[in-house]
């Protein structure tokens, strides 16, 4: 009975855990840029700065080069 307990506590515990660390690495590796209203721009001066990110204007809106 006690053995029972013991292997449910434990297989709780790796599911939570495996769930956890799932979560956090679909976090880490997605490549995704916070979305940020930027606005309309005309020339690559207008943009706002974002940083680590490469930002140029293009149409008429900012927009993020994979660099």
């Amino acid at each position: 009975m006690q053995r029972g307990k013991n292997m449910a506590k434990t297989m709780k515990f790796l599911y939570v855990l495996i769930l956890f660390s799932s979560m956090f690495l679909v976090i880490r590796v997605s490549d995704s840029i916070p979305y940020v209203n930027i606005g309309p721009c005309v020339k690559d001066k207008d943009r706002r700065k974002v940083p680590q990110y490469n930002i140029k204007c293009r149409n008429g809106e900012c927009v993020r080069i994979r660099s």
